[in-house]
């Protein structure tokens, strides 16, 4: 997902009116200023490139102009230099499935709606596996923690590997071993001799290579697309991913109560052959080429310097961590409402599943059709996000728990999206592998805390509190993060009453000041 090359940046942002991001890889200034970052670099990852960027055809981007009444609106204007300094943002165009109409794009998300619905067939698969053979929920949880603790433990190094060697050949080698987890685990139960510790340890295994291939999935996506249409590719994936929840679970309940478990992690095992082909069926020069970060010393802290010196990247990043570690533990809650709430078993358990993966897959799609990436969505459908958590939890009925799931997914993968998209395109392309493992790390890598903490609290103290805790942590997350933000970028918050329909916007601080004089 890199676009350019060099370890110049531009500054960064000291104002942005309505809290949007910019697109470091794409509208750097002309004259190379040295980031915090890039300390210790060597002087060949340290070498600008700006006559190479800035070969291509320029493009239009969007910034805030102030209307007569004092709100803000929309305007179009030139790349190239923003006299006040304004950070800008990079609008997608083509409507919802434009990133489709890239032949490498198309070729990955075809091989990855095959794989991902395996993935999902197998995650069902696995859990029905351990759970058969230890009937113990606590040795599930154990596999779910062995698959996510080596992203806590080695995600950032991941980022590292994904900067320093080509993408498109890291993916070869993550998705094949994927791939050889899936067979070798088929093998061992159709041949009858399966043990729990061989679930153990293949689910270790596939963590390990996920910590490569998330990060490396993550930015491969700017080279197959640009800049132009990363957020828009960046929410088809999202769709890919929800679309093949709706059919993997189903599929896998299917085969195992027809062929067995093992056939499930068979098909699984193959899956993989369809987004391996689609990496080598690519067009390598149409790739928009990142410039590979040379071995040195040091890069991993400096990734972490990188990141700790532009706000735009660390604050999203944080609330996601929250967000991630607290507010997405679905599984816990939704098998206690079902079993202990409202008493409908795994029929209704089932089914709550849908209506999640049915909104998240809304949410997708309605981020897909979006032209710009702007933290204060984030921040605004976060704390929309931790307020329905909230509401959902003390429903009495069933029907209104059910309908307000519809809302929830839709809102968290929105949230998710407008902070990855965010980050991705405010990061510099050679540092943007370092800064995705990062995110993931944060959003992932919490599961193994979150998960059981938040499920001790529903335990303790039942379903609603449980899930009603998720909820406030998130809002009160988003809340403290869009303050945050809002302080950086020296704007506050105005909420219009007027003509009957509230408004809400963010506004530079003096012009609230004027008004409130």
């Amino acid at each position: 997902m890199s676009t350019g090359s060099g370890a110049d940046s531009a500054p960064a942002p000291k104002s942005t009116h309505d809290l949007t991001t910019s697109d470091r890889a794409t509208s750097r200034p002309s004259q190379p200023s040295q980031s915090p970052a890039s300390e210790g670099t060597t002087p060949e990852s340290a070498t600008p490139q700006s006559a190479t960027q800035d070969s291509g055809p320029r493009d239009s981007r969007t910034s805030d102009s102030r209307t007569p009444d004092g709100e803000t609106a929309d305007c179009e204007i030139s790349d190239g230099e923003i006299p006040d300094g304004t950070a800008v943002e990079r609008t997608t165009g083509g409507g919802t499935f434009s990133s489709l109409k890239i032949r490498n794009y198309r070729l990955f998300a075809t091989g990855a709606v095959v794989s991902n619905i395996g993935t999902w067939m197998s995650r069902i698969t696995q859990d029905w596996l351990v759970l058969s053979l230890t009937g113990s929920s606590a040795a599930v949880g154990i596999t779910t923690a062995l698959q996510f603790l080596p992203m806590l433990l080695f995600g950032l190094y991941g980022g590292v590997i994904a900067d320093r060697y080509p993408k498109r050949q890291l993916l070869l080698f993550t998705q094949s071993a994927m791939g050889l987890c899936g067979l070798s685990l088929a093998v061992l139960t159709l041949s009858g001799h399966v043990q729990v510790w061989h679930v153990y340890l293949i689910a270790f295994l596939l963590g390990m290579v996920t910590v490569v291939d998330n990060p490396s999935r993550q930015s491969f996506v700017s080279e197959m697309v640009g800049p132009d249409q990363l957020r828009n590719a960046v929410s088809l994936n999202s769709a890919n991913f929800q679309s093949a929840r709706l059919i993997g679970p189903a599929v896998a309940g299917v085969l195992i109560t027809t062929v067995g478990s093992g056939w499930a992690f068979m098909l699984n095992g193959l899956s993989f052959l369809a987004p391996l082909a689609g990496l080598l069926l690519m067009r390598q020069h149409e790739l928009h080429k990142s410039v590979r970060v040379p071995r040195g010393k040091g890069q991993l802290r400096e990734g972490l310097r990188y990141v700790r010196g532009h706000p735009e990247l660390i604050w999203p990043i944080v609330l996601v961590g929250f967000i991630g570690t607290f507010g997405f533990n679905f599984p816990i809650w939704l098998t206690a409402y079902a079993h202990e709430v409202y008493d409908g078993g795994a029929g209704l358990y089932a089914f709550f599943n849908i209506l999640m993966a049915a909104g998240s897959l809304a949410g997708a799609l309605l981020a897909a059709r979006r032209g710009s990436s702007r933290l204060r969505l984030l921040v605004l459908a976060a704390m929309a996000f931790g307020v329905l958590e909230i509401a959902v939890s003390f429903s009495p009925w069933v029907w209104l728990f059910s309908l307000l799931l519809l809302p929830i997914g839709m809102l968290g993968l929105t949230t998710n999206i407008s902070a990855n998209t965010s980050v991705q395109m405010a990061s510099d392309p050679e540092m943007r592998g370092r800064v995705m493992s990062l995110y993931m790390m944060v959003f992932v890598g919490g599961t193994p805390i979150g998960g059981p903490l938040l499920g001790w609290v529903t335990d303790t103290y039942g379903a609603r509190v449980g899930f009603a805790t998720g909820g406030v942590v998130s809002l009160l997350a988003a809340a403290t993060v869009g303050l945050i933000l809002s302080r950086v970028a020296g704007v506050r918050l105005k909420v219009d009453l007027r003509g009957g329909r509230p408004h809400v916007a963010f506004v530079p601080r003096k012009e609230q000041l004027a008004t409130a004089a």
